[in-house]
């Protein structure tokens, strides 16, 4: 199965976005690129919301 199909990539080759937590405004990177108007939250702050 490759990437098309749905395998995800190792986490270290996936490419990082720089943001900025919705919760608690610290800088942070994901692995998507944030979408204007969409929240985005830190690891942290990720974990205590789900």
């Amino acid at each position: 199965m490759n990437e098309e199909q749905g395998e995800e990539q190792p986490a270290e080759s996936r490419p990082m976005w720089d943001a900025v937590c919705s919760k608690c405004g610290q800088p942070c990177q994901v692995p998507f690129k944030p979408a204007e108007g969409r929240p985005v939250y830190c690891r942290n702050c990720y974990k205590r919301r789900f």
